[in-house]
């Protein structure tokens, strides 16, 4: 039986840098009572550009950290990071551990002319997990995929709108509109804080694509199936941990994270291991 200390005990979320925010967003507006403790390894992004050897390392390290401050769950809000190391981590670790993936399937079905384009890391594409999606989900439609060097690098900088972010947008949706795309999957967790900009590129005709809702409702579900849930009267808290050496990392925070509550919250630096 699980204890109410547990239960009250938060939710841990791991990304390469800010982008899982766009997930925690989710998450707590599924779940406002549950504590939240965000860790964004910001100082080694992008994942996509690294190893699956060393994001694995990452994981571990993060995950470690995550249960030393007695994360009750684990969601792993980032792609890249749930294609390298999501089956090592549940080896590892007893609590429940939630990935995520590419919305192919929800594409798939949302589309009407059967042609979807993905954006996403080059290290997303690349994996062994997002090659299964395309054998289960993309069968019948044409899937253009993208490899979108430098945006997770603007979203960490807080640059959602500038010139330069508009022209690198520009340059990576050109091929999914030149062959006829009428969905599009936002396939990392830092392209839903651009999708005002994408879609500012691209016109508001084309259906963009997210999984951060799936992925709170697969963790309510965890937290269902394990007694996990923490009490309705319980006020919750949300701790935004960062190892950025960025002077306005807190600054970027607080801008993606914005008015979605008034559950309170902090922003714990991390000097870089």
């Amino acid at each position: 039986m699980t204890t109410p200390s547990l239960n009250n005990s938060p939710i841990g979320v791991m990304d390469s840098g800010v982008g899982g925010i766009s997930v925690l967003k989710h998450i707590h507006a599924l779940l406002p009572h549950e504590n939240l403790l965000y860790f964004a390894d910001s100082h080694y992004a992008p994942y996509g550009s690294k190893s699956a050897e060393v994001i694995t390392q990452r994981c571990i390290s993060i995950t470690d950290y995550l249960i030393s401050q007695h994360a009750k769950t684990i969601v792993v809000a980032c792609n890249t990071a749930t294609a390298a190391a999501i089956t090592t981590l549940r080896g590892r670790y007893q609590i429940p551990i939630i990935g995520m993936e590419p919305a192919v399937k929800p594409a798939a079905e949302a589309t009407k002319n059967g042609i979807i384009g993905v954006l996403a890391t080059v290290g997303t594409l690349k994996s062994a997990q997002f090659a299964a999606l395309l054998e289960n989900y993309g069968k019948d439609i044409k899937v253009i995929t993208q490899g979108c060097e430098g945006l997770v690098e603007c979203v960490e900088n807080g640059a959602l709108n500038t010139p330069q972010t508009k022209a690198l947008i520009t340059h990576y949706c050109a091929p999914l509109l030149a062959e006829g795309a009428d969905t599009i999957v936002l396939g990392c967790t830092h392209y839903p804080f651009l999708r005002e900009t994408i879609a500012e590129v691209i016109g508001n005709s084309i259906t963009l694509i997210d999984t951060g809702a799936a992925v709170a409702m697969q963790l309510k579900r965890q937290l269902d199936t394990h007694k996990l849930h923490a009490s309705h009267l319980h006020q919750a808290h949300i701790t935004f941990n960062t190892n950025s050496t960025l002077p306005n990392a807190a600054e970027v925070i607080d801008t993606l994270w914005g008015a979605c509550s008034q559950t309170p919250y902090t922003v714990v630096t991390h000097k870089p291991e």
